[in-house]
């Protein structure tokens, strides 16, 4: 089985993606979530760039402990007509502190000349002249050959010589780029072949895939079984435009299509967790169709599909879904018989008799008639089943809401919220229980009621501070009615263990919001206690 080795830049390449950032704090974390997945290289930033990856690695010099992951520090060469014992790119690189380094060089003439204005012997020397310099000061280093294939389509002899002149200074690696992600697949798998034959063992061969034409998956594919053994990427495809390689799905096409080693033994059952915890880190969710680790990956809808699943596993699922730690579903909507809720309640093991699923049926084809859509809310359905099968606790009981939202005379708008509520550690029934009145400000009816709600029973039920609120979408049923139209709203939630979805629908967009909010806390407060 031969070893692939797994290069992530979530923490560079993938904060360049619009509307993700990150703090310290964000990239430790995720970097200690990379470490526990097994990748072998992470690149942590760029030292020198900014204060944050200053920081990052000067913290994290004391406060990752990385067992299977090698921190890297990135960079450039040296400026041109520069010298690279006073290049401050360089000395910041050997100021990281990683025993590892990566530095992207110019490899086209297109770039060399027009981007750089220098020649393309003084661009060969910038090569030759930053990896020496780094490897004498004792550093692994790894080149990232910017616009390869481009170059490499244009002058393939200098590209060659941007090679050679990396080899012969002692890198490791040599990272060939599809910088703009034009490239396809058997333009990849040729170029790579021919560089792999020119070089040898002398280093080993990596790819790095922009995802423009959407092929970066399958170019990294391509390139590794032309002769690579690195691919570098980032965890669910993050990336500036169009994104990077995914290693949320080159991995396990890798190792479980094509017999390559990517992860130590055992790891790859940690995919889809780490690829949730990362996004729920950066606040980015994962895509609900993502293959191997999206929501809805293994998921089944009502059918002759479930029919079929049901008597052979495999009959539509291309592989075991435990083996990247995701799992089968099987959708539930109006469609749905008796047999299809009866497989769900399998599913989340519950024990329904024949009344129970003929209640469930009938409530479900009810509600979806009113404009409940439960196939985009799992967590409502299952607390659907488990009402009716009596294993839902009442956690709290709300007397009465009120929301009341001021224009001010500097034209901002004020939300207040006041909620009415029974709690007690035994439920709004027992011994201890109390009313108690809580007022709250939000920037918006459901921000105000949701704090005005956890004011009242926060200290009550403590596991609700790790329950945070993460999506919230509306959508009009009947536009024809204005503004007496029917509101569905669906509400996104986690506990950084498991993500989950509810439902509200009504004419009053305010009673929507709250009963997708309401199950929403009810159902992670029913999985905190079964946890």
């Amino acid at each position: 089985m031969r070893l692939v080795e797994v290069f992530d830049t979530t923490l560079r390449d993938g904060l360049q993606v619009e509307g993700v950032t990150a703090t310290v704090d964000d990239k430790l974390r995720i970097a200690e979530q990379l470490d526990h997945l097994g990748v072998h290289y992470i690149e942590g930033g760029w030292p020198g760039a900014n204060p944050k990856d200053v920081e990052f690695f000067r913290r994290a010099a004391d406060e990752l402990d990385l067992s299977t992951s090698t921190l890297v520090a990135f960079g450039s060469t040296r400026r041109p007509r520069g010298r690279s014992d006073d290049d401050a790119t360089l000395r910041n690189l050997i100021g990281a502190g990683t025993s590892a380094v990566c530095i992207v060089v110019k490899s086209s003439e297109y770039q060399v000349v027009e981007t750089l204005e220098t020649t393309l012997d003084e661009g060969e020397a910038m090569i030759s002249d930053s990896v020496r310099f780094l490897t004498a000061e004792g550093r692994r280093v790894l080149v990232d050959l910017e616009h390869f294939f481009d170059g490499y389509r244009q002058n393939p002899e200098f590209s060659l010589r941007a090679i050679e002149a990396a080899v012969l200074n002692g890198a490791t690696h040599l990272v060939l780029c599809d910088t703009n992600g034009g490239t396809l697949p058997h333009e990849i798998g040729h170029v790579v072949a021919t560089v792999k034959s020119h070089v040898g063992d002398h280093a080993t061969i990596g790819i790095h895939c922009h995802d423009d034409t959407g092929c970066a998956v399958a170019n990294s594919i391509a390139a590794v079984e032309a002769g690579a053994g690195h691919v570098q990427g980032t965890l669910n495809g993050l990336g500036e435009r169009t994104g990077n390689t995914n290693l949320s799905t080159v991995i396990p096409n890798l190792e479980l299509k094509l017999g390559y080693r990517c992860l130590p033994e055992g790891r790859l059952e940690r995919l889809t967790a780490v690829s949730h915890h990362v996004a729920e880190t950066l606040n980015r969710a994962v895509d609900p169709q993502a293959p191997f680790v999206g929501s809805s990956a293994f998921a089944h809808k009502a059918g002759l599909h479930v029919s079929a699943i049901v008597r052979a596993k495999d009959a539509y699922e291309h592989v075991a879904p435990e083996l990247v730690g995701n799992g089968t579903r099987f959708v539930v909507s109006e469609m749905a018989g008796r047999a299809t809720i009866q497989m769900k309640a399998d599913e989340i093991g519950l024990d329904l008799d024949g009344a129970q699923v003929g209640t469930i049926v009938d409530d479900l084809k009810r509600l979806e008639h009113e404009g409940f859509h439960f196939e985009a809310a799992d967590a409502s359905l299952e607390l659907l089943m488990r009402r009716a099968a009596g294993e839902v606790p009442e956690f709290f009981r709300v007397e009465s809401m009120r929301v009341i939202t001021d224009e001010l005379p500097s034209g901002d708008f004020s939300t207040e919220a006041t909620v009415k509520v029974w709690v007690g550690s035994d439920g709004p029934d027992g011994d201890d229980a109390t009313r108690r009145v809580s007022v709250a400000e939000g920037n918006g009816p459901v921000n105000a009621i949701d704090a005005a709600l956890r004011a009242s029973i926060g200290s009550t039920l403590p596991q609700l501070e790790g329950i945070h609120l993460t999506d919230y979408k509306v959508r009009i049923l009947d536009g024809e009615r204005a503004t007496e139209a029917t509101t569905r709203v669906l509400l996104s939630a986690s506990d950084g263990r498991r993500d989950w979805t509810t439902i509200g629908v009504s004419t009053n967009i305010i009673e929507a919001s709250w009963r997708a909010l309401e199950d929403s806390l009810v159902y992670g407060l029913l999985h905190h206690d079964r946890a």
